[in-house]
């Protein structure tokens, strides 16, 4: 049984926005080369069928992204992509009959997480032209994100950004019902075939500064999921944007080893205990999904 259903890959940390939800990385700029993709590939094929371009950084931003799903393809993986889908308009034709594009993710909170006035429609049109293409021509899964909603409460301010988006996909799809009325907070919804829609509450990342609750918990991290930076870096999850768990790189070390090695280790059996030996993990949100 392969070890990991989720394997974040990096393939460039650099990004085309700013949203006030993503903190940028203070890390280097950089996009991954073919030759570090491929020896990823290599080391990973016996724990995973699935990888996702994604950690910090816009994958749509890589030049050589159809390089890289082709590769993916011919190394027997299957590839998920999440994007804020401001460039879906210029990648399409690269990336859209790829055999190995499994699913795309769009973002959608993206925009207003930058405040931007102008260009919503365009942004949006294109977004869903490329929807219909992959229903259409392909047997592609996508998803609508929008997770901007405020914990405490949901506002009108909220309500009213996210319902000229949940209108015109209504629109598109010739909905029979108001998406506003069908959303779970934490379950998706169908749309239509291969087209999904989650809405949820804003995405915090973990950060060494911020607060910490208790060291106990559980986590996906290490057990379902894995992530390997832009620069070889293995770290537990695709939380970890800095670099902070970094477990080995791949430039250094094979991963079998990596994955072996005593922090990973030390972390996943803390896990299984129900307890929390990594700082960052103890100020990370995400953790309480899996403790109530």
């Amino acid at each position: 049984m392969k070890k990991f259903k989720k394997f974040y890959i990096e393939i460039t940390n650099v990004c085309n926005l700013r949203c006030n939800f993503c903190p940028e990385t203070k890390r280097t700029a950089e996009f991954m080369k073919i030759e570090t993709f491929s020896k990823i590939l290599e080391q990973i094929k016996p724990y995973t069928d699935y990888i996702y371009f994604h950690v910090k950084g816009e994958p749509l931003l890589h030049p050589e992204i159809d390089k890289f799903l082709d590769l993916s393809y011919e190394k027997g993986f299957m590839v998920n992509i999440t994007t804020n889908g401001t460039l879906i308009k210029e990648v399409t034709d690269k990336i859209l009959m790829k055999p190995a594009l499994r699913q795309v993710n769009f973002s959608l909170h993206s925009f207003d997480g930058n405040e931007l006035e102008e260009g919503k429609d365009e942004y949006i049109n294109n977004i869903l032209f490329f929807v219909n293409q992959a229903v259409n021509k392909t047997k592609v899964i996508t998803a609508f994100r929008l997770w901007n909603l405020d914990k405490d409460k949901i506002t009108t301010s909220q309500r009213k950004r996210n319902l000229e988006i949940l209108n015109k996909i209504e629109d598109e799809f010739k909905l029979s019902y108001k998406i506003e009325g069908e959303i779970n907070p934490i379950k998706g919804i169908k749309i239509a075939e291969r087209v999904f829609l989650n809405q949820d509450y804003e995405f915090e990342w973990p950060a060494l500064e911020k607060e910490e609750d208790f060291n106990k918990g559980f986590c996906y991290g290490l057990r379902s999921q894995i992530a390997i930076l832009v620069d070889g870096t293995v770290v537990p999850c695709c939380l970890d944007g800095e670099g902070i768990l970094n477990l080995g790189n791949i430039h250094k070390t094979q991963f079998s080893e990596i994955i072996e090695g005593e922090r990973a280790v030390k972390i996943y059996q803390g896990f299984s205990k129900k307890e929390v030996s990594e700082e960052l993990c103890r100020k990370c949100g995400y953790r309480k999904r899996f403790n109530k």
